[in-house]
């Protein structure tokens, strides 16, 4: 909770450092054309790769193969987008690397590592029982 907090006080406040400091370089107008211009650019992107995404869930459909690359995809290409919509540049470079097929992928694959390693060494528990009849009898029994 007190990264979060943190992360929402924080990113706000040096998106509009960053923004000043463009601003200073290329000038107030010159900065608000590059803001509208990364989001416009991004979000016809974001489309292309969301189109492309569901023709690929598609043919896994198809092939009755589960679409689940497909679907962490297409989330991760929502979420770039509205990272993308927020105005600032450190938004736009992470919304835009989210978009891109080959970071995304890469993105994407270390999340299911990461939560696959915390799942197996959670389930290291074996349970030991034995089948018992409906008269109550052990299966060695019979």
């Amino acid at each position: 909770m007190n990264s979060f907090f943190l992360l929402i006080l924080g990113l706000p406040a040096i998106e509009i450092f960053v923004l000043i400091k463009v601003g200073q370089q290329v000038g107030a107008l010159n900065t608000i054309l590059l803001i509208f211009l990364t989001a416009i650019l991004g979000l016809y992107y974001a489309r292309i790769q969301g189109l492309n995404t569901i023709k690929s869930a598609l043919g896994n459909i198809y092939q009755n193969k589960p679409p689940l690359y497909e679907i962490i995809s297409g989330a991760s290409i929502a979420f770039g987008s509205i990272l993308l919509i927020i105005p600032g540049f450190i938004t736009d470079t992470i919304g835009f690397l989210i978009i891109i097929p080959f970071t995304r992928k890469i993105l994407i694959n270390r999340l299911l590592k990461g939560n696959l390693k915390s799942k197996a060494s959670q389930n290291n528990e074996i349970m030991e029982g034995e089948i018992i009849d409906k008269d109550n009898k052990r299966k060695d029994d019979l």
